[in-house]
């Protein structure tokens, strides 16, 4: 395997970016030293995958003291934090870390300013620092779930892009492979942003693990032939009853894994646990602008005046899922009491 990708991270005093939207054919980095910056590339989707957009905020919220000077701390901190907070709504990792930043700015409230980003850019780095570890535990304890030889599914691009590194679903296929269990791949194309084939295919294969993209409407085929030994995703929300949002398409391949006895994984750090939504009608969903639908790479595919809907995720209910990867262990039903027990055990475990 070669050394972790790091999709973002802290360079002095930036966050440097690599652009996700112009991925397989360029790899730019950017350069970001607000928080506007920071939130346009998360709206824009730059920088995508929740545990990805939840350090790139808790960056943001660091960075919240550059402009503005004339105004006191506190509402700098508090407009950078409402601002990223409206980027998107339905990633609660983006929620979570900037309480957590929230909370490090009400310690150090009142010292000198440069003190006080000194602070918050500490405790970026340790959300970014917590979700790569926490990628490579979800990778070690899912690793057991898959065969030698196994072939596995996976929707959408759930990987080192789409976290500060390793990855979810992605990171439990790397810790099969370096644990000696190979696998090979079938990724989904995940219309109408293309994360399965521009994004999960890239990374595999910068990896030289074998992939092969498939449509969004052959899984139903491929699973039931027989061929598929899993089917493994990420999450972008888990509700405490364990339904889980994740990129649109992901409920009927649950649906279909399920029709074909096949058992269907979600891989998510508990960051992604919401507890206090008690279940998946509770979930925000983001609609996105139709012009995404319309249009591939600036070229319309559809007849001029024709709209589209855009719902950029749907809600999984818990009864397909058969178990959620975490990394505080292997969540299995009643999802009410597991979650929970995953949640205590990683607060607990933190400073």
């Amino acid at each position: 395997m070669r050394e972790i990708l790091r999709p973002l991270y802290r360079e002095g005093r930036a966050l440097r970016l690599l652009d996700q939207r112009l991925l397989p054919s360029r790899e730019i980095w950017l350069t970001l030293e607000k928080p506007a910056e920071i939130a346009v590339a998360i709206r824009e989707l730059a920088v995508r995958g929740a545990p990805a957009i939840g350090v790139a905020a808790a960056y943001g919220a660091a960075f919240s003291l550059r402009s503005g000077r004339t105004t006191p701390p506190e509402e700098r901190f508090q407009t950078a934090r409402g601002l990223l907070a409206s980027t998107r709504p339905t990633a609660v990792n983006l929620f979570a870390a900037l309480e957590r930043m929230q909370t490090r700015f009400s310690q150090v409230r009142g010292r000198p300013e440069e003190e006080i980003e000194s602070a918050l850019i500490v405790e970026a780095d340790a959300v970014a620092a917590e979700d790569i570890e926490a990628c490579l535990r979800i990778g070690r304890l899912g690793a057991a779930l898959l065969e030698p030889g196994s072939t596995v599914m996976t929707h959408c691009n759930a990987g080192a892009l789409a976290t500060a590194g390793y990855g979810t679903a992605l990171g439990v296929i790397r810790g099969a492979i370096e644990a000696g269990r190979p696998v090979r791949v079938l990724a989904s194309e995940t219309r109408p942003f293309l994360q399965g084939a521009r994004l999960t295919a890239w990374e595999l294969a910068r990896d030289g693990i074998p992939v092969e993209v498939i449509t969004d409407n052959m899984g139903g085929h491929f699973l039931s032939r027989g061929g598929v030994s899993a089917v493994i995703v990420g999450a972008d929300r888990i509700a405490a009853n364990g339904d889980t949002a994740n990129k649109i398409g992901t409920y009927s391949l649950a649906v279909l894994a399920k029709e074909n006895s096949v058992p269907f994984y979600v891989a998510a750090p508990t960051t992604t646990v919401d507890l206090a939504c008690p279940e998946g009608s509770a979930i925000p969903i983001e609609e996105r602008s139709s012009g995404e639908v319309l249009s591939i790479a600036g070229q319309s595919i559809a007849p001029p005046g024709v709209t589209a809907r855009y719902v950029a995720f749907d809600v999984t209910p818990a009864r397909y899922i058969t178990a959620i990867i975490t990394d505080q262990g292997i969540c299995r039903p009643p999802y009410t009491e597991s979650l929970a027990r995953a949640v205590a055990s990683a607060s607990s475990g933190k400073l």
